[in-house]
């Protein structure tokens, strides 16, 4: 360069300029710092924040399974009891069928040891053994 009024100026301009790059630097990396900081505490709250939403929607899928299910089994259990009346119902009075039943139980468990309830409901358990 020239040692003119000119090349003076230039250099000055340089100086001033790679001053200015110097000083701006030192000045925003800490800023940066700051900046890169707060980004990524609100990257992780949003993160947090999500897989809290997630569990919580996840366990909310749990209880309504569960209350489903209880559901379905209030209305089994009405099933069956509707089912045990009008078997019971239809039982009632029919002594004759049911004495039928029995007897034709005993007929097909030939081989097999029997209980034959007593006058107070209980079984007679072995009155004897057999050979």
């Amino acid at each position: 360069m020239s040692d003119g009024p000119i090349g003076v100026a230039i250099g000055t301009t340089v100086s001033i300029v790679f001053l200015s790059v110097v000083c701006g630097g030192l000045y925003g990396c800490p800023q940066y710092n700051v900046y890169e900081q707060k980004m990524s505490g609100e990257a992780e709250l949003a993160k947090a924040e999500s897989t809290r939403r997630t569990k919580v929607l996840e366990a909310q899928a749990v209880v309504d399974s569960a209350q489903k299910l209880a559901d379905a089994e209030v209305i089994r259990a009405g099933g069956v009891a509707q089912a045990n009346k009008i078997i019971g119902d239809s039982l009632k009075g029919n002594e004759s069928y049911l004495r039928y039943l029995w007897i034709d139980k005993l007929d097909a468990s030939k081989g097999q040891v029997v209980y034959v309830p007593t006058e107070a409901g209980l079984p007679i358990l072995e009155a004897g053994k057999r050979p």
